[in-house]
């Protein structure tokens, strides 16, 4: 029995987690779960799952949570603080560090301290702390499992392999739902219409991120810290059909791909069951069924976010920091409809020129970095510089 601690139970991975839990519960325990303000639905998990506990990132929202949780034995927690005391807990083994954006950087930090088995999907962690996070993993022999899709297809293609024998890697994406769109057009679409993601069901800001193609390139970086390769060996392809989830090429030419339907409950429940394989009842890639799979070359000029982000990777240091603080403002701002579609690529590239670079920054310049690139992005936001 492996005990569970869910960063982020209510959204879209936490929630997904929780159903292979229900469909292995003699194989997972739910030990602790958190969310930053969903109350209802943290209580209906608390409900279901009997954690020891639970835990609301939101403080003011500390009383209600004790309240309706009173009947139940849990211990009920809040704050930033709580969350990154939760993660340690000698009885937890796996971590599900599922929050989204910077947020979960401090508590998967901990998690990895405190040698726990980290199953990954807050891609925002090596995003902004790459090489600290890995050095970390190293030093405390704390396992880091991709969750993502892509990650996890990646990651089950080397099983068996020497990664020195890799040449290169081969990210998928979908394309998200302006894959054929003109700039003309991309100039008007609402956040309704880059909320219609055309295969994969995520929260909002992931979704956004992938309609931007912003999510892709967090992927590259994360890529290169998961797997070790350098990022002019990670190549993206556009793939609508979301079957192949990514691929590696080795040196003599040969290419293994993971494919399957776009399922997160898959690669989720290969994390936690990893080095086995469990039984599930998942939907099957009828690939009789598939017309053709096809692949094309990323618009660099129509989806920019993608570039910037193998620049951000390129100049290193704080810079993908920089580059995760800028967008996490502009993606909020778009969905408020404060921002244009395409003009949170221009905030992103200028944010990036103007915030301070440190070459070999340290947990608390990543801290500084960060606050520093959201003010910047939030002045050109309100057009004050």
């Amino acid at each position: 029995m492996k005990r569970l601690a869910i960063l982020g139970s209510t959204g879209s991975i936490g929630t997904q987690t929780l159903d292979v839990v229900r469909r292995h519960p003699d194989r997972y325990e739910v030990y602790a779960i958190c969310a930053y303000r969903s109350v209802d639905l943290l209580v209906e998990q608390a409900r279901e799952f009997h954690p020891e506990v639970v835990c609301i990132g939101d403080e003011s929202l500390y009383d209600t949570l004790a309240t309706r949780l009173s009947p139940l034995a849990c211990k009920v927690w809040a704050g930033p603080d709580a969350i990154a005391e939760m993660v340690q807990f000698p009885s937890v083994d796996i971590v599900v560090a599922a929050m989204v954006g910077y947020a979960g950087l401090r508590p998967t930090i901990e998690a990895i301290r405190a040698g726990k088995t980290i199953a990954l999907a807050n891609k925002e962690t090596l995003v902004v702390a790459g090489e600290i996070i890995c050095d970390l993993a190293r030093q405390h022999h704390a396992p880091i499992l991709p969750v993502d899709s892509e990650h996890s297809a990646i990651f089950q293609s080397l099983v068996g392999e020497d990664h020195s024998e890799i040449e290169k890697i081969l990210l998928t994406a979908s394309g998200g739902p302006f894959r054929t769109f003109s700039l003309e057009q991309m100039k008007t679409v609402t956040a309704a219409e880059a909320l219609r993601h055309p295969n994969w069901d995520m929260g909002a800001k992931i979704t956004i991120d992938s309609a931007s193609m912003m999510n892709k390139g967090f992927e590259v970086i994360e890529a290169k810290w998961l797997f070790g390769v350098p990022v002019e060996r990670i190549q993206v392809l556009v793939h609508p059909q979301s079957i192949v989830h990514s691929a590696v090429q080795f040196t003599d030419g040969a290419i293994k791909a993971q494919l399957g339907a776009p399922d997160m409950r898959l690669p989720i429940q290969y994390a936690l069951s990893f080095p086995e394989r469990l039984t599930a009842d998942f939907p099957r890639a009828d690939l009789f069924a598939l017309k053709d799979l096809t692949f094309e070359e990323p618009d660099l000029e129509r989806f920019p976010n993608l570039a910037l982000a193998y620049e951000a990777m390129r100049r290193g240091g704080n810079m993908p920091c920089v580059l995760n603080a800028a967008n996490e403002v502009v993606n909020l701002a778009f969905r408020e409809a404060r921002c244009g579609f395409l003009q949170m690529s221009d905030i992103i590239a200028r944010t990036m020129d103007r915030a301070a670079y440190i070459a070999k920054p340290t947990y608390e310049d990543y801290v500084a970095t960060d606050a520093e690139a959201r003010r910047i992005a939030e002045q050109m936001l309100n057009g004050k510089i």
